[in-house]
C-alpha cells in the first residue's frame, strides 16, 4: 500500500477523549459541544468523544453530542467488557473502540492474564458489539511493544467476528518513524482489516510516526488538537494534516483555515496555552526577524515559508529587533508612515539593535515611533 495511491485517509480526532485524559484537563459539556461542532465544521470525519463507563455525567455529555446531529461519526472508548459496551449503547452512539492490552508487558504485569485470555475477551466483547450492529475498532493498547504475530492472531479473530478496523497504538510513544512504517506495513500486508494508527509524542515523534503509519498503509489516524494528551501528548491534528498536504502531497478534505481558531478554543477550554512557537498554530510561527529571512520573505514569501500563513488562519509578522536588517526595518517603518533616507535608516537600525540587545526583546510599533521621534529631534 502507498499513501499516494490508496483510499481516502480518515481523521479520527480524540481531543474529547485522549485529549481530556491529559492530567488536570476537564472539558465542560458546553466546551465539548463547541469543540465537536468546530471539528465537524472543518471536516473531521470521526470524533472519539468519551468513555461512557466513567458514569452518568460522561454518558449525558456523549448523548448531548449525539443529539447535535453532526456529520462526523461519533465513537466511544471502551474496555473489552460487555458492561462498557452497554454503557456506550445507552448514549446512542453507533461506533465503539474496544480496547485490549496486547503486549506481554501489559498482559502479564498489568492484568496477570495470558494471551489466550485476551483472545477470549476479544471474542466475547466483539461478538456482543456486533450483535448490536455497532461499528467496531479493535484497540490494540501497547501494540508497539507487542508480538506482531500475536497482533495478527487478534486481527484474524477480528476479521472472523466482523470487526471493522484495528487500532495500532504506540501507547508509550516508543517507536521511531522507520520502525512504525515497518510494523504497520507488516500488518497491512497480512490482513483485510483497515488499520488505524495511534501515536504518542513522548520522544517528540508523534506526528512523524502518525505520518509513517499512513505511508505504510494505515487508513485511519488518531489526532488531538494542539497535540493534547497524556504525558507528552498525541499526534497533533494540525501537524498531521499540514504534513500530509505539504510534505506528503496528500491533502485531506479539512478546512485548515480555521486551525488557529480551533487551536485557541481548545487551549482556552483545556487551560493549556499554546506556545508561540508551536508548529502550525503557534501565534508567531510566521514571524521573521533575521535580516536575511525578512528580506527573502518580502521579495517572495515562498523563500522562507513552506505555505501561506492564511492556510491555517494566521498572519505574517516582521519582528524588529537585534537581528533585523534594513529591508525589514524599512518595510515596518513604511507601514507606520515613516520614510527614511539611507543614512537615517542605517542610524535608526543601529539604535534598534542596541536597544533590543539591552532589553533582550524586539521593539513594538510604539517603541519604533518613539525612537524615530527621539532621533529626529536630536
Amino acid at each position: 500500500m502507498n499513501i499516494q495511491s490508496e483510499q481516502q485517509i480518515v481523521i479520527d480526532d480524540t481531543t474529547l477523549r485522549d485529549g481530556e485524559q491529559t492530567a488536570g484537563v476537564v472539558f465542560s459539556r458546553s466546551e465539548k459541544k463547541q469543540i465537536a461542532r468546530l471539528l465537524d465544521e472543518i471536516g473531521v470525519g470521526e470524533l472519539e468523544c468519551g468513555i461512557p463507563a466513567m458514569g452518568r455525567e460522561e454518558q449525558a455529555s456523549i448523548r448531548a453530542l449525539v443529539d447535535m446531529g453532526l456529520n462526523a461519526r461519533l465513537i466511544t472508548w471502551n474496555r473489552a467488557l460487555i458492561s462498557d459496551i452497554e454503557a456506550s449503547l445507552h448514549t446512542g452512539v453507533r461506533a465503539v473502540d474496544i480496547s485490549l492490552s496486547v503486549s506481554d508487558v501489559h498482559i502479564h504485569h498489568k492484568l496477570g492474564k495470558s494471551r489466550e485470555w485476551v483472545k477470549e475477551q476479544l471474542k466475547t466483547a466483539l461478538g456482543f458489539a456486533k450483535q448490536h450492529n455497532l461499528y467496531v475498532s479493535i484497540g490494540g493498547e501497547d501494540a508497539s511493544r507487542a508480538d506482531d504475530r500475536f497482533l495478527l492472531e487478534l486481527m484474524r479473530i477480528g476479521e472472523q467476528e466482523g470487526a471493522d478496523r484495528f487500532r495500532f497504538c504506540d501507547t508509550l510513544g516508543v517507536l521511531d518513524p522507520f520502525a512504525t512504517y515497518e510494523r504497520v506495513k507488516f500488518l497491512v500486508e497480512r490482513t483485510k482489516l483497515d488499520l488505524e494508527i495511534h501515536t504518542h509524542n513522548d520522544f517528540g515523534m508523534g506526528t512523524a510516526n502518525a505520518v509513517a503509519g499512513l505511508r505504510a498503509g494505515a487508513r485511519f489516524v488518531n489526532t488531538t488538537v494542539n497535540g493534547l494528551g497524556e504525558r507528552a501528548g498525541n499526534a497533533a491534528l494540525e501537524e498531521v494534516v499540514m504534513a500530509l498536504k505539504h510534505a506528503c502531497h496528500r491533502p485531506v478534505a479539512i478546512d485548515t483555515s480555521r486551525f488557529f481558531e480551533l487551536s485557541q478554543l481548545v487551549a482556552r477550554s483545556s487551560n493549556r496555552p499554546v506556545p508561540d512557537w508551536k508548529a502550525v498554530v503557534g501565534e508567531k510561527v510566521f514571524s521573521h526577524e533575521s535580516g536575511l529571512h525578512a528580506d527573502g520573505v518580502l521579495k517572495s514569501p515562498g523563500n522562507y515559508e513552506g505555505y501561506s500563513p492564511a492556510e491555517v488562519g494566521l498572519t505574517r509578522h516582521l519582528v524588529i529587533g537585534k537581528h533585523s536588517g534594513r529591508h525589514g526595518l524599512r518595510n515596518r517603518l513604511a507601514q507606520l508612515g515613516i520614510v527614511l533616507g539611507t543614512s537615517q535608516l542605517n542610524l535608526m537600525l543601529t539604535h534598534v539593535k542596541r536597544l533590543a540587545q539591552r532589553r533582550k526583546q524586539p521593539l513594538d510599533d510604539r517603541e519604533l515611533v518613539r525612537l524615530y521621534q527621539k532621533l529626529k529631534a536630536a
